[in-house]
């Protein structure tokens, strides 16, 4: 049971929308297939994977170097038989001999293989992949229901506070409870008008509110931020710094005093520990956002919720940013504490199973073989044309 093919194709995702930093008009996916020598019904056994939501398509590393390494790899060590299949061995396989630091660079190709992979070892043995993930890192263990928060209010250019909050009553009667929005593109006052019009649809309970400002306040405007947010008690300020300006963000966790999130534009294990070192985060209050498939994939994510634990933070504590199946699965079979969604956010790129239902802000996973991308039409159709 192995590889035999591997193929990667760049999709455009046509957005109009734009966050603190920019707008997505020219964004692409790399959708990957991993096609194996094990044949059900006639056809090949086909695991897929796209390399999560918001970076652009990666397949000219994946075609140079970490393509040829899985399939030049003797079988045991990529085998994809349920019963001997190691994650680690897949992960290390791909980027063994890499050198140090810029990992962004390896770790998005990687990761979309490696999660592929597990999609293919999910349908050979037709289990869902998040139990395979419970098995190998949670002594089988999984969660039945995730709850999941909804994404939106993005920027656009006819967009005022009426237009807002009809989209956020839109996820509301879609069975979200937890509404996030963008913040950082405005001035100060009319962002926060904006958060405030949002606390006042859900009852004036701002701790069903989230803000995103996507690293996109510089250090003259931080501070305003601090004072303005702080004291309206939301569930948390994503991303108030650069990724990786630990000393900033550190300063506005003070500041702020708050719930933070943050992480998501984080891509190695050692990136995360310095966040926890050095960025202010604390345990328990905080929020981490790793991006599973952007972070070297499931495996990664395995030893990044068994380092946090040895600064006292719980796997709770992490939301993985995507909004996915990939997400979900991770989610559920590594006992995170909640995963995103964006409704339309970046197409079918974006989103569940068509058949899955949010009910009062939880998702309950389904009986499917693999990630389920197949209960996904439009994407699944997208999938298919990769590989066929």
């Amino acid at each position: 049971m192995r590889i035999v093919e591997i193929r990667e194709k760049a999709i455009r995702q046509k957005r109009t929308v734009r966050n603190a930093v920019g707008n997505f008009s020219d964004l692409t996916t790399s959708i990957v297939a991993v096609i194996t020598d094990v044949v059900r019904n006639g056809r090949p056994v086909i695991g897929y994977a796209f390399n999560s939501v918001g970076r652009h398509a990666c397949g000219l590393p994946m075609r140079e170097r970490f393509i040829p390494r899985l399939l030049e790899a003797p079988e045991e060590d990529v085998t994809l038989d349920p019963k001997a299949f190691d994650p680690e061995k897949v992960l290390e396989t791909m980027i063994g001999g890499e050198k140090m630091g810029g990992d962004a660079e390896r770790s998005i190709p990687v990761g979309a293989i490696e999660c592929a992979v597990w999609d293919a070892v999910g349908k050979i043995a037709d289990e869902p992949v998040y139990k395979l993930i419970a098995d190998h890192y949670r002594g089988g263990e999984y969660d039945k229901k995730v709850f999941c928060y909804i994404g939106g209010g993005w920027y656009t250019r006819d967009g005022g506070i009426p237009e807002l909050i009809a989209e956020m009553q839109s996820h509301l009667d879609t069975g979200y409870t937890l509404l996030k929005t963008k913040v950082g593109g405005l001035p100060i006052d009319q962002d926060k008008a904006r958060v405030e019009a949002i606390i006042e649809l859900v009852g004036g309970d701002a701790s069903r509110v989230a803000v995103d400002a996507n690293g996109g306040i510089g250090d003259d405007r931080r501070p305003g931020y601090a004072e303005a947010f702080g004291p309206l008690g939301l569930r948390w300020f994503e991303e108030p710094a650069h990724p990786i300006d630990f000393y900033a963000n550190a300063q506005f966790v003070a500041a702020y005093k708050s719930p933070v999130a943050t992480g998501e534009n984080l891509f190695s294990i050692q990136d995360v520990r310095n966040l926890l070192r050095y960025g202010g985060m604390r345990p328990g209050v905080d929020v981490l956002q790793t991006d599973i498939p952007q972070c070297y994939g499931i495996a990664m994510a395995a030893r990044i919720q068994k380092m946090i634990g040895e600064f006292g933070w719980s796997s709770r504590s992490v939301v993985p940013h995507g909004g996915h199946m990939l997400s979900l699965n991770a989610a559920a079979g590594l006992g995170l504490g909640m995963c995103e969604a964006y409704r339309g956010g970046f197409g079918p790129f974006s989103g569940y199973a068509d058949d899955l239902k949010v009910e009062d802000g939880w998702l309950t996973v389904g009986d499917w073989a693999g990630m389920g991308f197949e209960r996904q039409n439009v994407l699944y159709g997208m999938m298919k044309e990769v590989a066929e």
